[in-house]
């Protein structure tokens, strides 16, 4: 929940003071109505790596694998296919944001995972809206909009699931603290 309410945070501060740039990833994004291309990428890869650092904070945290591991793995990959466009359009990459907020329960955890894959598809969404778009970035845009929402399912199906420590197959999440409730 710490995460939740520090992006909301961040965006009511975006919407009264109008420091969208500063924000990062899609928090910045949502809170604009037109981008530049270098904006848009800036935005993408700031997403892309809040998201593999949140990932992969949350496993270290609560000590458990799945589904972060495989998603984890994907955001390496989304990061990867971003950082082309950059050197094809001349584009300097932007420092890396650090906003990783650790939540008190695992359960919370997947709810985080929810929200933030929706705001990642809502901000893709909004980028692959400009009919200007070159080909080359709007079929990454598309390609990583649709990981979202097989990201978006797998978290959902943990907060459907609800938290007992084990996965349908019987298996365990991970080790130690998988059930710390707050």
């Amino acid at each position: 929940m710490k995460k939740i309410f520090a992006i909301s945070v961040l965006i009511l501060m975006i919407g009264t003071t109008g420091f969208a740039a500063e924000a990062p990833g899609a928090a910045g994004a949502l809170a604009q109505e037109t981008y530049t291309i270098e904006e848009m990428l800036h935005y993408a890869i700031q997403d892309e790596w809040l998201a593999e650092a949140e990932y992969t904070a949350l496993m270290e945290e609560f000590d458990v694998t799945r589904p972060f591991s495989n998603i984890q793995r994907a955001e390496l990959t989304h990061i990867d296919l971003l950082l082309p466009l950059f050197e094809s359009y001349g584009i300097e990459l932007p420092a890396k944001p650090d906003l990783a907020v650790i939540p008190e329960t695992l359960e919370e955890t997947y709810q985080i995972g929810v929200d933030a894959e929706i705001a990642n598809i809502a901000m893709y969404e909004k980028f692959l809206e400009d009919e200007t778009l070159p080909d080359d970035i709007a079929s990454v845009f598309t390609r990583l909009m649709n990981a979202s929402k097989n990201h978006l399912n797998a978290f959902q199906r943990q907060v459907d699931r609800g938290i007992d420590g084990f996965s349908q197959d019987g298996n365990r999440f991970g080790r130690g603290r998988q059930n710390r409730r707050g």
